[in-house]
Parts: structure tokens; C-alpha cells; sequence
């Protein structure tokens, strides 16, 4: 396996904040069909364009800094001290906020092509 060394803030917007996943190039060390990691830069006010429907991974996003909102069809979970995080299964539809600027890792399993919002909507 090679050895990849990067920068989060600097490798993520060429893949709309995705690091590593199924979508990387084959052989390569970012290349995985296990899991898919996002580092996510969100400004205050921004918003997911639709709502995630229809998933079949599971998926865990951990708060870096700041705060974020997510929709989960029965409830909200905000997310506001650094390290909180929540984890979610197949299935559950789901949206988010930023009420104030965040920074978000996001993992989800397995990788596999699936929901994706049109280029010219907000990633999430």
C-alpha cells in the first residue's frame, strides 16, 4: 500500500469534502469500498438542499468545532461541544443546519455508489 499524506482543509473540496471512499481512484490508498470519510467546512446558515432518502449505509458524524443541526424525521440532534457526535443506520432519512459556523468528520459504511444530490446543490 502506498502512503498518502494530505491536508483535510486542502484535499476536500475536489471531492465536495469526501477524503476517502469508493469514488477514489483504484489502487490507491484513498480508494476503499469499506468506508468513506468527509471533512466538512459548513458556514453559518448553510443548509442541506434535500433530504437523504433511501440510504443503505450507516454513518457516524463528529463534531470538530462550532455547531450543527441535524433532521432526522422523528427528531433534531445538535450537536455543540467539540467531540459530540451521533450515529445513525440504513434507512434513516435525514437533513441538516448550521445555526454557527462548524467543522464536521463524517464516516459512513459501507462504500458503495449511492444518493447523491446534483453538483450544483449543497454537498452533504
Amino acid at each position: 500500500m502506498t502512503v498518502y499524506v494530505g491536508n483535510a482543509g486542502t484535499d476536500a473540496p475536489a471531492e465536495r469534502g469526501w477524503l476517502l471512499g469508493h469514488f477514489k481512484p483504484p489502487g490507491g490508498p484513498l480508494h476503499s469500498t469499506d468506508v468513506e470519510i468527509k471533512w466538512g467546512v459548513h458556514p453559518a446558515g448553510d443548509r442541506r438542499a434535500a433530504w437523504a432518502t433511501g440510504e443503505t449505509r450507516t454513518a457516524l458524524l463528529l463534531l470538530i468545532s462550532g455547531l450543527f443541526t441535524l433532521e432526522f424525521r422523528d427528531r433534531e440532534v445538535t450537536l455543540s461541544r467539540q467531540g459530540d457526535y451521533v450515529v445513525w443506520g440504513p434507512g434513516e432519512d435525514h437533513s441538516w443546519h448550521v445555526p454557527r459556523d462548524a467543522v464536521v468528520l463524517t464516516v459512513r459504511w459501507p462504500s458503495v455508489p449511492g444518493w447523491r444530490l446534483p453538483a450544483d446543490s449543497a454537498a452533504g
